[in-house]
């Protein structure tokens, strides 16, 4: 579709992937709807995206992971817009420790952002969706969801979670023009690895794989333009996981000092 004049909501927009997927939208001339937690950082983007497309970005102060906040938040969203033509669920984070290593707190952390309030979300757009009948839904995912890896026991744990939501409703919305995906990108260099790996070793360790923001965003876009079922990136990884459904245990062998190195 094309993206003029169309509303497009962004979690995690404060910086990495959302901020360069906000940027890009409204290059295209489209309006992105910010939300992170951040109201400092966002006011910096949106006053970005003015200068560089004379776009208006609104933007919403909200912690995903608390359920009254991503409520009253998009009840204000749906108020303040007739439509709502994105959502792209990108918020989410990430711990590397063993399982043994991972308190509940953590754990419950993880589900409650990058499973609960990424479905929170989707229920909030979803009936002005449905009353339009169109929209898109893109969840950002990971390889982590499609390839286990040591001291990823949960995070890995949520995004098989998001994938097989996302599967799941975009069979139940098979008969509407709602369309869902997911976009499952490798290592990205953002601020995601401050608290997922303080060490910095794993950063270190694949330095030479990392993703940019930009590129992972540019692929978000052309997705937002010619909506598929999914996107896999790198291309490496998307052969790798592949593999690693039709040979897993083979897999984990041969790739085992491959995929540890966190």
């Amino acid at each position: 579709m094309l993206l003029e004049n169309k509303n497009i909501v962004i979690t995690g927009a404060s910086s990495g992937i959302g901020e360069q997927v906000a940027k890009k939208a409204a290059s295209f001339g489209a309006r992105p709807i910010l939300i992170a937690r951040s109201i400092n950082k966002m006011k910096k983007i949106a006053e970005d995206i003015y200068e560089e497309s004379g776009i208006n970005a609104p933007y919403y102060s909200c912690d995903i992971g608390k359920r009254d906040e991503v409520e009253r938040t998009f009840q204000q969203i749906l108020r303040e817009n007739e439509h709502i033509d994105v959502l792209v669920n990108n918020a989410g984070y990430g711990i590397f420790e063993e399982f043994s290593d991972a308190s509940i707190e953590n754990i419950e952390g993880m589900f409650q952002v990058n499973v609960i309030g990424l479905m929170a979300c989707t229920k909030a757009v979803l009936p002005m969706m449905t009353e339009q009948n169109r929209g898109h839904i893109i969840n950002i995912a990971s390889q982590a969801g499609k390839i286990a890896t040591p001291k990823s026991s949960v995070y890995s744990a949520t995004k098989h979670a998001v994938l097989g939501f996302s599967n799941s409703l975009r069979m139940e919305l098979k008969h509407t023009n709602i369309a869902v995906s997911t976009v499952n990108p490798g290592p990205v260099q953002t601020n995601f690895f401050h608290r997922a790996d303080k060490s910095g070793s794993y950063v270190k360790n694949v330095e030479k794989f990392l993703l940019s923001p930009d590129k992972v965003a540019s692929r978000i876009i052309q997705l937002m333009l010619k909506p598929k079922r999914e996107v896999n990136m790198p291309y490496w990884m998307d052969i790798g996981s592949k593999l690693y459904v039709l040979f897993p245990a083979a897999a984990e062998k041969i790739a085992g000092k491959l995929l540890d190195r966190k």
